[in-house]
């Protein structure tokens, strides 16, 4: 690969090829565009310069997009001072159900309602669903990488999906 050795006519093919995916990621854990589109810059800058560890066992979408959520982290962590305890690819699966008094009743919202509904939820809400629910973490992935317990993996989680339910809804 050409961008191993510093070619930037490839490194420009692959910026190409992942910035939009990897600006989604950016956006989801992070409540400004502008900061997302400062981190994407920074993010395929950092992943240039760190390619040669890429060793090709898996797909380079999936290495790009773990180097992006822990670079997400890593700025929520220093800009935004979270403390991580329990408080009171370009398509996002949107289909939500939502317990009513007399049922369920089916709702499908776009990807854009998600995302800003998603920007309504603390930092701290945010990051639990998004690596739950879209990097696929399990709740223990989740304690270990946060340095919180599976529990309050658990409970962040249940109240950011209840949150985004609300939020949702009452926009529609």
């Amino acid at each position: 690969m050409g961008c191993i050795h510093g070619d930037l006519r490839s490194q420009e093919l692959v910026y190409k090829m992942f910035s939009g995916r990897m600006m989604v990621v950016c956006v989801r854990y992070l409540k400004s565009r502008e900061d997302a589109e400062d981190l994407l810059q920074e993010g395929f800058i950092k992943a240039f310069q760190q390619i040669h560890q890429f060793k090709g066992n898996g797909a380079f979408e999936g290495w790009l997009r773990r180097m992006f959520v822990n670079l997400c982290l890593d700025t929520l962590r220093k800009n935004k001072g979270i403390r991580w305890v329990s408080t009171d690819h370009h398509e996002i699966p949107v289909e939500k159900t939502e317990d009513v008094e007399d049922g369920e009743m089916d709702i499908d919202f776009t990807p854009e309602q998600v995302l800003t509904a998603m920007e309504q939820l603390t930092p701290v809400y945010r990051t639990v669903f998004n690596l739950i629910a879209f990097e696929e973490y399990t709740h223990q992935d989740v304690a270990d990488k946060l340095g919180i317990s599976v529990g309050t993996s658990k409970s962040n989680y249940f109240k950011a999906k209840k949150n985004l339910q609300r939020i949702l809804l009452d926009t529609n």
